[in-house]
């Protein structure tokens, strides 16, 4: 199970980057790639929708920290 945990813990934090990277500005980080929904001619609903998948894997990830602290304490 813990095996599974930090796997699982591994693929969050990295989704979780680069929800992170998402949101900078256009000329940094991963928007100054292209990959901001500004640049595909959205709207605020989907920047809206992107701070609220943020918050959520955000919070996935922190719950997840706690399951690994209590499995290794």
């Amino acid at each position: 199970m813990l095996q599974v945990a930090a796997v699982f813990h591994v693929l969050v934090s990295v989704a979780l980057l680069t929800l992170i990277l998402m949101h900078s500005g256009r000329d940094a980080g991963l928007g100054g790639m292209g990959f901001t929904p500004a640049s595909q001619g959205g709207t605020h609903i989907v920047e809206r929708n992107l701070t609220r998948l943020t918050v959520v894997v955000a919070t996935v990830f922190f719950l997840n920290t706690i399951l690994l602290y209590r499995m290794l304490a």
